[in-house]
């Protein structure tokens, strides 16, 4: 039913794509190729189009192919009524915008009683279309001719007419165009707050009187709105000035001015009242909301993203602290890998204030476990243990971090957390996800349901399956732009490396269970169900520290281990002194190793590996520290304080500056210019200089400024 030859041109021209790169990524996403395998091991047949622009095409030729669906199924309706002419068919298979399809399918729209079709039944569509081509005479005297038991009087009879009207008028193409152009130009949305619920509507406030040009509206207003709406406390409305339409729905129709122009003049506004205008209305609320919803989504991926691939601190000996007052503060202790160490429970704030038990356990356990690194989260009492903690003097240098603990309680009570660590309870775990989020964020947040990590804004009212598509494939893009270690990596973390999935990734944990490590990626092959097209998506994703051949822990793909040894054997050496010495690879001529299926742009990629096999393209983690402040009392306006970025929106970022509750940063406050997107000034987790603008404690909002000369 899918015709590649169509949709791929169109496909092409939507996108700015090349054909020929357009239809071999879809060739080989078909194929069952995922993003990250096309991106990194099939540059040559997608001309080098990166994971944006195969995403891109892998979206468009997903709605095309729903399109084409829709229209078999639409082509069958028509044709099951006898009314499908060659002209309709060829109109409706040349027709790719969903909106215009579904206009040309509903005059043959299956449609539930109507008052149209009420008055079709009482045999009043002759004397509507006699209104309608504005025919001369009397409409009374002409109205009279359709009276009957169902149709008692002359104006029954003309009020039919005008419904059958009004209907005939919501299905004209022509009319639908006319006024979709004027809500796409001119709509307005506009919100009002109900009176009664004007106390409990506070936090709408910026709404209860409000109306702006919907092309103009950013996505986190119209999410605002329609959440207003969605709990009740405002009224919206999506539509353009009501005279501007009528007035273009009047040209279209009214030609004379005669009785019956004054009865189609009618049969139109009640047409754009009650059928055309709602129609219109839904349309370019399901549009906002798609285009709020994409917006907020790629906000939201953006700084997941960032998150992921946040600096690692790496395989360090870690104790994670997860903070509180009255259930005391959970500390673990986690070797090189991860490992559970040890455990425990201090109390060093109020109610109990036992500050030098405290003090005495932390340092015990740093020295029983030679700890490297403290993690402290960074919810309720994390400033105060953060100063317990820098108080207490270690016998060897022991760095100290406060991390996001959002997310780590959801963890703490999954599955995942009860398979590892069945003994220990929900306290347990969490300081655990906090400790290990300091060593690896990716992969221990690849165990958090992603809307749970603290890094969106209204991802609760966006489009779940969406979201979800969205977040999945940023998860997947990161943990493969990383790279994964067979022997170490959890479950989470392997399922989404390329072509794996969950029932693979449980397969090579059961298969490391009990066969012991991998020695070489080939072994994968011995992995219960891991085919020749798993091995082939995964294989490079994966890394081997110390296998028996070094490529096995580097990003070059076993397809190409050939080509790596050619070069070696050509410059009389081996692999191992090609990845030691710089000045060997200089020899090595790139053209002379293209094949059919290497192009340069895979030996240049495997040169680039060779250089630095393995490297993790993470920054490296740097310490920060808080300024004296605890709490949004401690604030006043002017203060410099130092900060770290926690969440950055289309209108600012969120900066956490110690004191429990993150400040804001608006878009017009990032810099002494203009900056249209906040992510060409912050990256998430960045470390920055902010100024207390203001500090509203009535509705806990505190306003910063990156602009310190201000």
């Amino acid at each position: 039913m899918h015709d590649l030859n169509i949709t791929i041109p169109i496909l092409a021209s939507k996108l700015n794509i090349g054909i020929n790169q357009v239809r071999a990524t879809v060739n080989l996403l078909d194929d069952g190729s995922t993003i990250p395998f096309i991106s990194r091991y099939r540059k040559e047949a997608t001309g080098n189009l990166d994971e944006v622009d195969i995403e891109r095409i892998k979206i468009g030729i997903e709605k095309l192919r729903d399109i084409e669906t829709r229209k078999f199924s639409i082509l069958h309706t028509i044709e099951e009524q006898g009314k499908l002419t060659d002209e309709l068919r060829s109109r409706i298979e040349d027709c790719w915008d969903a909106n215009i399809l579904e206009d040309i399918y509903l005059p043959y729209k299956p449609k539930r009683k109507t008052r149209a079709t009420v008055a079709r039944e009482r045999g009043l569509e002759p004397l509507a279309l006699w209104l309608l081509n504005e025919s001369n005479g009397d409409v009374f005297t002409e109205a009279a001719k359709y009276l009957t038991d169902e149709v008692k009087d002359e104006d029954l009879a003309l009020e039919g007419a005008r419904d059958i009207i009004a209907e005939i008028i919501n299905e004209n193409e022509m009319a639908r165009a006319v006024i979709r152009n004027e809500y796409d130009k001119n709509a307005f949305i506009i919100s009002t707050v109900y009176k009664s619920k004007k106390e409990e509507a506070i936090k709408f406030s910026d709404y209860f009187d409000f109306a702006e040009p919907l092309k103009k509206c950013p996505s986190h207003r119209v999410l605002a709105v329609f959440r207003g709406e969605d709990e009740g406390f405002l009224k919206v409305k999506i539509e353009p000035e009501l005279d501007l339409a009528l007035e273009k729905l009047d040209k279209l129709y009214i030609k004379k001015n005669n009785q019956a122009s004054g009865h189609l003049a009618e049969a139109i506004e009640d047409c754009y009242e009650r059928l055309l205008g709602p129609s219109m209305e839904n349309e370019f609320r399901n549009i906002a909301k798609q285009r709020a919803d994409d917006e907020a989504i790629r906000v939201f991926t953006e700084n997941l993203r960032q998150l992921l691939l946040s600096a690692p601190l790496g395989s360090k000996r870690i104790m994670g602290i997860d903070p509180g007052y009255r259930s005391g503060c959970k500390v673990v202790c986690l070797n090189e890998e991860g490992k559970l160490l040890d455990d425990d429970v201090i109390y060093p704030h109020q109610p109990k204030n036992d500050f030098s038990g405290a003090f005495n356990t932390i340092h015990a356990m740093v020295k029983k476990h030679n700890i490297q690194a403290i993690s402290i989260g960074n919810g309720t009492a994390g400033r105060e243990t953060e100063d317990l903690v820098r108080s207490i003097s270690f016998s060897n240098p022991v760095e100290i971090y406060v991390v996001s603990e959002s997310g780590a309680s959801v963890y703490s009570a999954s599955e995942i957390a009860r398979e590892e660590f069945p003994d220990k309870d929900v306290t347990v775990r969490g300081a655990v996800s906090i400790g290990r989020r300091l060593s690896d964020p990716l992969a221990e947040l690849v165990k958090i349901d992603p809307k749970s990590i603290g890094v969106g804004q209204y991802q609760h009212d966006v489009d779940q399956n969406k979201l979800k598509k969205s977040l999945d494939t940023v998860v997947e893009s990161c943990v493969n732009i990383v790279g994964v270690n067979l022997n170490t990596a959890s479950k989470s973390l392997l399922t989404y490396v390329s072509g794996l999935g969950p029932q693979l990734a449980q397969n090579i944990i059961n298969y490391r269970n009990e066969n012991g490590a991998f020695k070489s990626r080939k072994e994968l092959k011995k992995v219960a169900r891991l085919g020749d097209k798993a091995f082939e998506q995964c294989a490079g994703f994966l890394r081997i520290p110390n296998a028996k051949n070094i490529l096995d822990n580097s990003a070059v793909h076993p397809e190409s281990y050939g080509i790596v040894e050619a070069m070696a054997k050509d410059l009389g050496s081996n692999v191992e002194d090609l990845i030691k010495d710089a000045e060997l690879r200089k020899k090595i001529s790139a053209q002379k190793y293209v094949t059919e299926t290497a192009g340069l742009l895979t030996i240049n990629d495997i040169l680039k590996e060779l250089a630095k096999p393995g490297r993790d393209p993470r920054e490296q983690l740097k310490q920060f520290e808080f300024a004296d402040v605890k709490k949004p009392e401690d604030l006043t306006p002017g203060m410099i304080l130092p900060g770290i970025v926690t969440n950055i929106t289309n209108f600012g970022c969120f900066v956490d500056v110690g004191v429990k509750q993150d400040g804001l940063v608006h878009v017009s406050q990032l810099a002494d210019k203009f900056v249209s997107d906040p992510n060409e000034v912050v990256k998430l987790q960045q470390h920055v200089k902010v100024k207390v603008v203001e500090v509203d404690m009535a509705r806990k909002r505190i306003s910063l400024t990156m602009k310190l000369g201000l």
